[in-house]
């Protein structure tokens, strides 16, 4: 049985201003752009998450809702740099490790490097070397498997450490609402709901039909997952799936022209990446998020390219298939998915690999 650990800094980014700066240590801190230019919480202290700021909430509504709130600009190169810090001592430990993010990661213990054998005393080890190196505090949760692993990490922020051993796994999914599970958020669980389906547990007993009709495809994926099954290995060289990138506007745009404009300049970005990983996108998505923050994508999958200007013309496409000409625009993003090397793309064009996989 794998011994897998999840490991989240926590609010990593606002915590490094923190530590870096000790005027902000005690005070609601938020990190992200000004109120006044529409800016976004990237992160929240959690002397800011008390009166519920919240990263992806707009600074605006922060702002109100806390009247104190410090607002620092944000600084990726000192967030890298801890995150660097960071993830060289968990290679310490094993070289089975996966990263998420900047701020979290999977780590498989089974075997390590430090000769454990309880993942629960690596667990502990791996806090304190954090917090003695990057003065930086960290949760982390230890079970069997990666979902498990995952739910336990955020059980007990900040600064937390949770196990689920083999044998209190059931106990601990009785306790589980059902929108612990992944890919169900809170229309799904809404949804879910009304079905009498409220508790991760309900999933089990649920008629295969109408779990199918509420979540689609997913149904199976998620019975699993509700019995506490996930066997996916720590994958520590996962192979990035997309690329894109996005704009928030200061002001919101209402010219098409310009709109179009806009995502010619944003397709160069994943052309250039796609260049340098040597790969090939079927799909081009877009991204739409209007005045009154309703968000949709629109994606085109055919032939694949690294062409800026191919990608360029199949965003501007799919602009054309939205409102954007009839309702203000405050946010465009361009991203690149199904992604192929060119060797795949030769083995696909003899049969041997599926179009979409």
């Amino acid at each position: 049985m794998r011994r897998i650990i999840h490991v989240d800094m926590d609010a990593f980014y606002a915590s490094v201003e923190q530590r870096d700066d000790p005027s902000l240590r005690g005070k609601p801190v938020a990190v992200g752009g000004r109120p006044e230019s529409r800016g976004v919480v990237a992160a929240a202290s959690y002397e800011a998450r008390k009166f519920g700021v919240h990263s992806a909430m707009s600074m605006a509504r922060a702002v109100r809702q806390c009247p104190g709130l410090v607002i620092v600009p944000p600084d990726f190169r000192r967030y890298r740099a801890a995150s660097q810090q960071v993830f060289a001592i968990f290679r310490s430990v094993t070289p089975l490790v996966e990263p998420l993010s900047l701020d979290e990661a999977y780590l498989d213990v089974t075997e390590n490097l430090w000769g454990e054998t309880l993942a629960t005393t690596v667990a502990k080890r791996l806090k304190q070397q954090v917090r003695d190196e990057t003065g930086l505090t960290a949760s982390a949760g230890v079970a069997p498997n990666k979902f498990l692993a995952k739910i336990a990490s955020g059980w007990q922020k900040p600064d937390g450490l949770t196990v689920i051993a083999p044998d209190r796994v059931e106990a601990f999914l009785q306790k589980l609402p059902v929108d612990a599970l992944w890919g169900v958020g809170p229309v799904t669980a809404k949804k879910l709901g009304e079905l009498g389906i409220k508790r991760l547990v309900d999933v089990r007993a649920a008629d295969a039909d109408v779990l199918r009709r509420a979540v689609g495809s997913h149904a199976e994926w998620l019975r699993r997952l509700a019995w506490g099954e996930d066997d996916r290995p720590v994958e520590p060289d996962r192979s990035s799936k997309s690329a894109g990138c996005e704009n928030t506007y200061a002001r919101d745009l209402t010219d098409l022209v310009e709109m179009r404009a806009e995502l010619d300049e944003m397709a160069g970005r994943p052309a250039r990446w796609l260049e340098r990983k040597g790969l090939l996108a079927h799909t081009v998505t877009i991204k739409v998020r209007y005045s009154d923050f309703t968000t949709i994508t629109r994606s085109h999958t055919v032939a694949p390219t690294r062409d800026a200007a191919e990608i360029a013309s199949r965003a501007r496409a799919l602009l054309d298939k939205t409102d954007a000409a009839r309702r203000a625009v405050r946010l465009l993003g361009v991203s690149v998915h199904n992604l192929v090397t060119p060797e795949e793309l030769l083995d696909e064009t003899r049969g041997l690999l599926p179009f979409d996989r």
